[in-house]
């Protein structure tokens, strides 16, 4: 089901209606009935696929309370570190040491392949099986292998990080496991952010499944903002520009050189607003139900290097690959050598988490060699701060086209089918860069579109969402009006366009 079709425009009213009129005496039930609905909304999309997010809750609900009820000897996970040395227990017993197939290793174990066997199978099977044909090939040889037609379970890449990420807290003792199988399935498949996120972690929305829930008018008025600047970001911003990027792509070979400078700039515009958008509503939703999500994008086309631009953009993915791969890693805290290698990893283990194509993979190590000469020279922490004024100095405002500049190369990877069309379509840059004869690819609406965009987010950089600064504004419900206006005037009705990372 599509934030932006009619038929979740019929499903978020009866939900929110029964949930608080209904259900909102009983805290159990009212869990329930999200459950219900989140299983309705994922399955509208195909039925058979819920039996995977049904499965990969259950694994990780019993994953989590063997891992508190193992009654074996205290492992190395429990102690401290002169403990560890002595090579005693707390209460002086030999220390016995885990391996993955004894003690509270073994269920994180458990989880660790299922979620990641699931999610390998279903996305990267044939990628592997199509690398190892064309390798052999290279080598002088037919290979005579198969793929699967496989179906990409929409959300898979999400809620397998989400429900990983509390196995291996469960594992680290900084969270206790539920022992409500309710609350711990709504968390796995809570409908706002299943499919494309933020990839919530289970200390920050596993609790609030079990406070009591009263509606809070302030709550839900921030939450129609942001759903109501989301649907502008996706189907004003995101798809118009999808009207002019998609021909581009498809015959780079034969367009100008301003037109694929236009194309990748625009890509830009389209990700950002279609992603973004896509978290904007997803948060705004999850506020109508009385819950906080996590903040996923911040602004981030007004970074000013590429590790700032990493601290605002897809927060939640970012945060992750930090706590779980970097840092278990080593982090930074080794040596310089070491501390390259991580940082290559994590962000090619970031593109690969896209999707199984050869492109994510270079745009992930396309970033990682943007983001290593700022690491060296001990820059990557400079910009923690929006700057305060108004109108950026001079240096700032180059900074941020120079990022901006950048992360638009990068993006070229990202949107083409293959790594040889990101090629060709870079170099393509330098043979026409004429302008065209015809300008009726890029129609006035968009341009005044991105130009009111820009400001705005420009001007609301301070705060999560610009509309929260009309807060007691006379004006605000004018502006609220007309925002509407331009989504209904503007914004792209032919058929409801799927979010681009649905496909991740």
């Amino acid at each position: 089901m599509l934030f932006n079709s009619f038929t979740f425009l019929i499903f978020l009213p009866i939900v929110f209606l029964l949930y608080w009129f209904v259900f909102q005496k009983n805290l159990k039930f009212q869990n329930a009935f999200l459950l219900l609905a989140s299983y309705v909304f994922y399955g509208w999309w195909d039925w058979r696929f819920l039996g995977l997010i049904i499965a990969s809750s259950a694994i990780d609900f019993w994953c989590g309370l063997k891992m508190s009820t193992d009654d074996g000897q205290q492992s190395t996970a429990d102690l401290n570190q002169f403990e560890i040395e002595k090579g005693l227990t707390t209460d002086n017993r030999p220390l016995k040491t885990e391996n993955w197939f004894t003690g509270r290793k073994r269920y994180l174990a458990i989880s660790l392949i299922f979620n990641l066997g699931i999610l390998a199978f279903f996305k990267y099977f044939n990628f592997f099986i199509d690398s190892a044909a064309d390798f052999i090939l290279l080598l002088g040889f037919q290979p005579h292998i198969s793929t699967l037609n496989l179906i990409l379970p929409v959300g898979i890449s999400f809620y397998t990080f989400q429900t990983l990420s509390y196995s291996i807290d469960v594992y680290k003792g900084k969270l206790k496991p539920t022992k409500d199988p309710i609350a711990f399935f709504t968390f796995v498949a809570f409908f706002p952010q299943l499919v494309a996120g933020p990839i919530e972690r289970a200390s920050n929305l596993l609790p609030q499944f079990f406070k009591k829930r009263e509606f809070e008018y302030q709550k839900g008025s921030d939450g129609m903002k942001l759903i109501l600047w989301g649907l502008f970001k996706k189907m004003v911003i995101a798809d118009n520009c999808a009207l002019v990027v998609n021909p581009i792509f498809e015959n780079y070979q034969t367009a100008s050189g301003l037109e694929l400078i236009m194309g990748a700039i625009l890509f830009a515009f389209q990700i950002y607003g279609d992603f973004s958008g896509y978290s904007d509503i997803a948060i705004g939703v999850a506020k109508l139900f009385g819950f906080d999500l996590m903040t996923n994008f911040r602004t981030p086309y007004f970074s000013r290097d590429i590790a700032e631009f990493w601290r605002r953009w897809h927060i939640s993915l970012s945060t992750w690959f930090r706590d779980y791969l970097y840092i278990p890693l080593g982090g930074s805290r080794v040596i310089k050598a070491k501390a390259i290698r991580n940082i290559f990893i994590v962000f090619l283990v970031s593109g690969f988490w896209h999707g199984a194509n050869w492109t994510f993979i270079v745009w992930g190590g396309i970033h990682a060699a943007l983001f290593i000469p700022i690491f060296l020279i001990g820059k990557n922490r400079t910009h923690l701060h929006e700057g305060s004024h108004l109108i950026p100095s001079f240096k700032e405002a180059l900074k941020m086209v120079s990022t901006f500049t950048l992360v638009c190369i990068a993006w070229v990877f990202f949107r083409a089918d293959s790594v040889g069309d990101a090629w060709g379509y870079l170099g393509g840059l330098f043979k026409n860069p004429l302008l065209p004869r015809n300008f009726a690819w890029l129609g006035y609406d968009i341009r005044i579109a991105l130009i009111l965009f820009l400001g705005l987010e420009w001007i609301g950089r301070f705060q999560f969402n610009w509309l929260g600064r009309l807060e007691g504004k006379w004006y605000r419900y004018p502006v609220y009006l007309f925002t509407g206006f331009l989504i209904v005037f503007w914004g792209v009705f032919t058929e409801a366009k799927e979010f681009i990372y649905f496909q991740f």
